[in-house]
């Protein structure tokens, strides 16, 4: 941060005027669908969904690259980064004056975001020119670029009525274009600049204060601020002339009195943060918002009331000229929001305002994604217009309660301790939480306090683990009941809904299993779970319409991959609390009794399906045709809406009943070291054999089985195998804790190859009907041995990196070879987790994959025996043969 007279202030205007311009005709682009859209939606006769996913796209990588953008400004300095933005994003919509379909729109949509991460860029530029008692006012001057899209909106239809919607978008290119240039032409390098190149900081470090909740605190009211200012923004043209009859060109002047106010006045805000403090102009911004957003979502209602000498009949409705006044009211405190928001980053991280900034800029865009995605399913599932506007009134005020009791809860820590405390009071960890002398090889500490608390937190994350089992795995229920609802998909597109959750949760479980020793088993816990909500809410509207978009179902799939990201934390956190004797044991019933959420969910999801279990609230139901003629209710979105509930008191137990260990924090630089040991990588391809499989086969086993044998109902059969193999995974952890966790293994993998093999046998063929209930026996085989081999296969691990660390750290070290061989093999539990979770994508793809190919399910199942019989070769030749490098 620079001092006070040190920059000449002709040059900090010179900078703020460049970059003010700069983000203002960005956001004018950032925002052009918003009017584009509507005569793309008639000319190629788009639903709402698709209309609201389109106008959405560019918000979705606006959001994202914001992290990427602020890393690279802190790192190479706001000039080049902001010029070569603008003419990236004028190229992306040229590239939409020349599509032809949807699909091409939405990949230009994806470039025309672009232009949305320059906020991040200029922030970290402007920040760098001034001094602290200034940049408030300097980043609401700045952010009052937001104004673009009121040019979009007031000017855009003008321009569309002459030239059309492709001359339009030309228009854009060019002129953002021309702007790129002149940005790298006239723009400086910021007073920063020199310093940072000489210090030139790693990625970890730039990253580094990520791990500080208070950064997600921030995110959380940019969330409101930000990212329902976005949403309305592109929503209010269309609801204007849907709901008050308007034409284009009105529509748009009437939207331009909210995003005027709600850009303009940021500079306001940044003064009044400045004067009065950012918590102060918070408060006004919820409670105003709380109350305009309540009064907007009250829809026209007609009321009979019965009176004494008749009935009386009066409405109440929202005027034209109310609902005007009401949204400019919204933008202006959406102004002061935003602008006491940024206030906070640049004073309290100086040198990662690109990078903080980033991740509070992307939360915000992703709100200004993903509201006006629920703006267009609220519109087609309730049928109230104004239920955009109920959306928001819950978002501010759950935002509003949350940081009262926050800063209070602040206050009362700063009082107390004579201290400002660096996180809020509810994500930080109380000392009651933390455990600060853990030893379990200690028998004496085990017997006396260790195993209590051992086991409280195994039995809440037992619990946590399942709900996100079931929320993974919900799609195979899902895509068999589909088709007969009127889901108009191909066997190809359901195939990829039932894979798609492993490949996003593998992806997430590489990241996951890194993050119990960086913030804690407690919170992660808690943090984690309470994330199954987004996807379990969302499915429960989009699965009540039939129109809804496959894209949108594919965003869905991925989504659930939280719920397999959650596997690798839970097993390295409950790794950190057991004696190396126990831990077979104990992972076992975590994994094994989490793993019973699939079968679980393959229980209850046909069974909650078939009744309006939630009545009014749960919405109507979808109808299937009976093999009789007659029809029959489903409520497919209770498969989603039945585990809300569960997942709070979940979330909840593991926030107020786990602990965090002391000794188990490390850095991501501690754990990387695993990837250095070969052995890692070993345990990734035996783990892939047994939980790859696992996951895989009870993914594709209800859509194939109802391939094969077309005259069974695969969904009375689908849990019973994953139950068995849950239920099997303790029994294979206690097992190799008596026989040795290697030896089990190698005769696993052997009934592994005898399984698949029997399944071949008892397919059906050309002329033979095939035997169902040998196929089924085959595969439960297949399921318990999967999870015998999952409880094994975990034993090994803690076994061989303490007799790995044992060794290389000699006689004398064991206290320090048990520290770092914890803290290794929870890392490796947490990374083979990873990879063999993309099983659960690769099997059942391989099923549909062998299906085009050659019409037969035979030749995945014949590379499947190729796979288990090199996994009996690797376990007999490092771990199980007589003097075996890392016998365990």
């Amino acid at each position: 941060m620079i001092e006070a007279g040190s920059v000449a202030p002709a040059d900090q205007r010179r900078a703020l005027g460049l970059s003010t311009f700069a983000f203002t005709l960005c956001f004018a682009v950032w925002t052009i669908f918003s009017i584009l859209g509507i005569q793309l939606k008639q000319e190629l006769g788009l639903s709402d969904t698709e209309l609201g996913l389109l106008m959405a796209t560019p918000i979705l990588t606006g959001s994202i690259s914001r992290l990427f953008l602020g890393v690279l400004t802190d790192r190479f300095g706001g000039r080049w980064v902001f010029g070569l933005l603008m003419l990236l994003t004028a190229a992306a919509v040229f590239l939409v004056s020349i599509a032809t379909s949807y699909i091409l729109l939405l990949i230009a949509a994806l470039g025309v975001g672009l232009a949305g991460g320059g906020f991040i860029v200029g922030v970290a530029y402007i920040s760098a020119w001034y001094e602290k008692d200034k940049q408030g006012t300097a980043l609401g001057i700045f952010g009052a670029g937001n104004v673009g899209a009121a040019l979009t909106n007031f000017g855009a239809p003008f321009l569309m009525l002459a030239l059309g919607w492709q001359g339009t978008a030309q228009i854009y290119a060019l002129v953002i274009g021309l702007m790129g240039i002149g940005f790298i032409l006239f723009a400086r390098a910021d007073p920063a600049h020199g310093q940072r190149q000489a210090e030139s900081p790693t990625l970890a470090e730039q990253l580094s204060p990520l791990v500080d909740i208070r950064v997600w605190r921030f995110s959380l009211y940019y969330f409101f601020v930000f990212g329902a200012f976005v949403a309305l923004a592109l929503w209010l043209p269309h609801y204007l002339m849907e709901v008050y009859g308007l034409g284009v060109a009105t529509a748009g002047i009437l939207a331009a009195l909210y995003t005027i106010p709600a850009s303009l006045f940021r500079i306001l805000g940044g003064w009044l943060s400045d004067k009065y403090g950012a918590r102060t102009v918070m408060y006004w911004t919820l409670i105003a918002s709380v109350i305009c957003t309540f009064i907007l979502s009250y829809p026209p209602t007609e009321y009979h009331v019965r009176g004494v000498d008749g009935t009386i009949r009066f409405s109440l409705e929202t005027s034209l000229v109310m609902f005007v006044l009401l949204t400019f009211v919204l933008g202006f405190f959406m102004s002061l929001g935003k602008a006491a928001v940024f206030k906070h980053i640049p004073v309290y991280y100086p040198g990662h305002v690109g990078v903080v900034g980033g991740v509070v800029g992307m939360v915000g865009g992703l709100g200004g994604f993903l509201l006006p995605l629920t703006f267009g399913m609220l519109n087609d599932v309730i049928g109230i217009w104004q239920s955009c506007f109920m959306l928001l009134f819950v978002v501010a005020s759950a935002a509003l309660i949350w940081m009262h009791f926050a800063i209070t809860g602040a206050q009362r820590h700063e009082m107390g301790r004579g201290e400002t405390v660096r996180d809020l009071p509810e994500m930080s960890t109380p000392d009651s939480f933390v455990l600060k002398q853990w030893d379990p090889e200690d028998k004496s500490f085990w017997e006396s306090k260790g195993k209590a608390i051992a086991s409280r937190n195994l039995w809440i994350s037992i619990p946590n683990l399942f709900l996100a089992f079931a929320v993974w795995s919900i799609w195979s229920i899902l895509v068999v009941k589909m088709p007969a609802l009127g889901f108009s998909y191909s066997s190809n597109q359901l195939f990829w809904l039932a894979s798609l959750p492993a490949l996003s949760g593998a992806t997430l479980r590489l990241f996951y299993g890194f993050m119990v020793p960086v913030f804690g088993g407690r919170r992660w816990t808690a943090l984690s779970t309470a994330s199954l909500l987004l996807p379990c809410i969302w499915m429960g509207f989009a699965l009540q319409d039939t129109d809804t978009p496959y894209l949108i179902m594919l965003i869905l799939a991925l989504l659930c991959g939280l719920g397999g990201g959650n596997f690798s934390s839970s097993m390295a956190n409950i790794s950190f609390f057991y004696p190396k004797g126990e831990k077979g044991a104990a992972l076992g019933l975590n994994a094994g009794l989490g793993n019973l959420g699939v079968s679980g969910l393959q229980l209850v999801g046909p069974l909650v399906i078939s009744a309006s279990v939630f009545g009014s609230l749960g919405g109507e139901p979808l109808m299937v045709t009976l093999s009789e003629g007659q029809q029959q209710p489903l409520w497919l979105q209770n498969a989603a809406f039945i585990w809300v509930p569960l997942i709070i008191l979940a979330s909840l137990a593991a926030w107020f009943g786990m602990h965090d260990i002391a000794d188990a924090k490390s850095s991501f630089k501690q754990q990387a070291v695993i990837f250095r040991r070969s052995h890692t990588w070993w345990m990734c391809w035996l783990y892939l054999g047994t939980f790859g499989s696992f996951i895989g086969f009870a993914a594709g086993f209800p859509l194939l089985s109802g391939m094969l044998f077309e005259d069974v109902d695969p969904v009375k059969y689908a849990f019973i195998g994953p139950l068995a193999g849950a239920l099997a995974r303790p029994f294979g952890g206690v097992l190799a804790d008596r026989l040795g966790g290697a030896r089990v293994t190698l005769w696993n993998f052997v009934l592994m190859v005898a399984g698949v093999s029997g399944v071949i046998y008892f397919l059906p063929e050309p002329g033979q009907a095939g035997n169902f209930y040998g196929f089924f026996s085959m595969f439960l085989l297949l399921f318990i041995s999967t999870g015998i081999g999952n409880g094994s296969t975990f034993r090994m691990v803690p076994a061989m990196f303490l007799l790995l660390r044992s060794r290389a750290l000699g006689r004398g070290q064991e206290k320090q070879a048990e520290i770092e061989g914890n803290r290794e093999s929870a890392a490796v539990l947490g990374f083979i987790s990873a990879i063999a979770a993309y099983g659960g994508f690769f099997i059942p793809k391989a099923y549909g994959t062998s299906i085009t190919l050659t019409g037969a399910v035979d030749l995945a199942l014949y590379g499947f025996i190729g796979f288990y019989i090199s996994c009996v070769v690797v376990t007999w030749r490092f771990y199980a043969r007589p003097n075996a490098p890392a016998p365990c």
